[in-house]
């Protein structure tokens, strides 16, 4: 069942074949990104809830990337080649040729390129479609220039699409026009597709003029508004650009309605794909990516950027990178950190400011809270680490682990050399370099014995403001020990 009150469609149809030359770009068009999705993904997105039985996606230019997206977002539909781009219609065509047992119901037929079309648009258009032979998407601009204009009969219903460049002056002033989104009698259509040809400028099969010859048969042709914002498609990057600002602001506005805190949602960029629970706090500047999930009380920011990343209940993540880790509940990051990959906080644990972390479980409680690099280890409940402290886990050709007990104590700036194992409760002196295990309960001390030697400035660099100093100190004494 679909999870709308309307009849499910039997196919939904998305052309994905054009090649997107405005974009400038190697990438297909429908797979440039934006908001977390590609805009063929923002595209089945919208249409997903519908849980129409058969999705078919028409490739063309790039499809080995485009079917290899599919794979990955949409296993269960299926493709159909288009080796010719010779119009809309045609699409359509190649489309329902590919899956000829696929009869009967309504076809809605998408652009895989319109990624603010919602969910709801589409129902609203399915459930106005009801015994007609085809209903039309369709949104009045300010400046329709470019789009095909709707024309309407007296009693409302649609007359034709009229393109812009086959367009009379009288239709170009028409402010309502089509957006590319149609649903339409399955079996009409088939038939209809039989009928059109290429009487036009480009010489090519436009789907558009389906709906004349669907009028021209006496059936119904309706129309339903959206607002301008959903049916914009993307052609170039400053369009991407734009949808992205679109994108942002709905998302925002959906997540603050949620009960999410945003001090400034015009900084915020978050991902279709992420979550985030109520009376969760996003301080400016924060950009929120992948399969993120903030949990409630989190406070994130400001200047952070987060990719599929795990936050906590009453987290505190301050001015931090981090990609594929996970932070704990009560657990405090920041400032100016960087959580790699592997990266797990436990309850209350912290990484203070100028850490690195990558590949390391951080226990419960435990702390790295400045200036240190751990990379590859296990860090136990409540232990310690001293600042300026370098787990030394390469070696140039393999990657060691370390692994520390609980309640240790590291000294600052030490530098543990893997593998080894530093055992609950141990010490190490500041200033060592541990390359052997340490017990548990130990100290370790691996440093060289501090050595003095005398009057070193005042022989080595006589009239400096170093030996004048010195020689004005009341402790400065000569080298048998006498005061100056």
């Amino acid at each position: 069942m679909s999870q709308f009150d309307v009849t499910p469609p039997t196919a939904v149809v998305v052309l994905a074949a054009g090649q997107g030359t405005r974009m400038k770009s190697t990438l297909p068009k429908v797979l440039h990104r934006v908001a977390g999705r590609s805009l063929l993904g923002h595209v089945l997105s919208s249409a997903e809830p519908l849980n129409a039985a058969n999705t078919i996606v028409v490739v063309g230019h790039g499809r080995e990337l485009v079917a290899e997206e599919l794979s990955a977002i949409a296993p269960t539909a299926t493709t159909a080649v288009q080796t010719e781009q010779n119009g809309t219609g045609h699409a359509v065509a190649v489309a329902l040729e590919s899956a000829p047992t696929v009869t009967g119901g309504s076809v809605l037929v998408l652009a895989g390129d319109t990624p603010l079309l919602t969910s709801q648009d589409l129902q609203n258009l399915i459930a106005v479609h009801a015994g007609a032979g085809a209903t039309i998407l369709t949104a009045r601009l300010a400046n329709p220039f470019g789009y095909g204009r709707i024309v309407r009969d007296t009693d409302a219903t649609v007359s034709a699409i009229v393109e812009e460049r086959d367009a009379t002056d009288e239709q170009r002033a028409i402010d309502e026009v089509n957006s590319g989104v149609y649903v339409f009698d399955l079996e009409l259509l088939r038939d209809a597709l039989t009928k059109i040809g290429t009487s036009n400028s480009q010489g090519e099969q436009y789907l558009t003029d389906v709906i004349g010859v669907l009028r021209d048969a006496g059936h119904v042709v309706r129309a339903v508004e959206t607002a301008e914002a959903h049916i914009l498609g993307v052609n170039d990057r400053r369009q991407l650009a734009t949808a992205g600002a679109v994108l942002r602001e709905r998302i925002n506005d959906s997540w603050m309605l949620a009960g999410v805190t945003m001090v400034d949602p015009t900084s915020v960029w978050i991902d279709s794909t992420v979550t985030v629970e109520p009376d969760a706090v996003i301080l400016p500047n924060v950009l929120l990516t992948g399969s993120t999930t903030i949990a409630a009380g989190a406070h994130i920011g400001p200047d952070s950027s987060l990719n599929n990343t795990a936050v906590g209940p009453d987290a505190s993540v301050v001015r931090t990178t981090a990609t594929d880790a996970v932070i704990g509940a009560k657990a405090t990051v920041g400032p100016y950190t960087y959580l790699r990959p592997g990266t797990v906080l436990e309850t209350g644990a912290k990484a203070g400011g100028f850490v690195e972390m990558k590949n390391a479980h951080l226990g419960e409680g435990a702390k790295v809270p400045h200036l240190s690099y751990v990379g590859d280890a296990t860090i136990g409940e409540g232990t310690n680490i001293g600042a300026a402290t370098v787990f030394v886990n390469y070696d140039g050709v393999a990657k060691h682990h370390t692994t520390i007990g609980s309640h240790v104590r590291v000294g600052s700036d030490s530098m543990l050399v893997a593998p080894i194992t530093i055992g609950d409760g141990a010490y190490t002196a500041a200033g060592s370099v541990i390359t052997d295990d340490v017990p548990a309960g130990a100290m370790a001390v691996a440093r060289a014995r501090q050595r003095n030697i005398l009057d070193w400035v005042v022989r080595r660099r006589p009239g400096s403001k170093s030996a004048q100093a010195a020689v004005a100190d009341s402790t400065h004494t000569n080298g048998s020990g006498e005061g100056a």
